[in-house]
């Protein structure tokens, strides 16, 4: 699964985890990807990677310095743009590909 975490942190309450987002052991492998210059904070992301890992969920996040938002599949010179192979050796390495 591939998530964008939107506002699982609550930036007005000193990001704390959003109450109303439930992570259980049964929240499917998560792979988490994001931009510091995102305009969405990037607490999102880590609030939720520590969600995961909590819930001993399997999961994975690379956070970039550049890309800001709605980086695609087409490479550019920003590193971000790894992101399909990053999610693809993930995939490898749970099981849920095989090379």
């Amino acid at each position: 699964m591939i998530v964008y975490p939107g506002y699982l942190a609550l930036s007005e309450q000193n990001f704390a985890a959003n109450p109303e987002i439930h992570v259980t052991d049964k929240t499917p492998p998560t792979f988490i990807v994001q931009t510091e210059d995102d305009s969405v904070h990037v607490e999102n992301s880590t609030v939720y990677f520590l969600e995961l890992k909590q819930a001993k969920v399997p999961v994975e996040m690379h956070l970039f310095t550049e890309g800001g938002h709605g980086y695609g599949l087409r490479r550019t010179t920003l590193p971000v743009t790894a992101w399909p192979e990053l999610v693809g050796n993930w995939m490898n390495t749970i099981h849920v590909l095989n090379k």
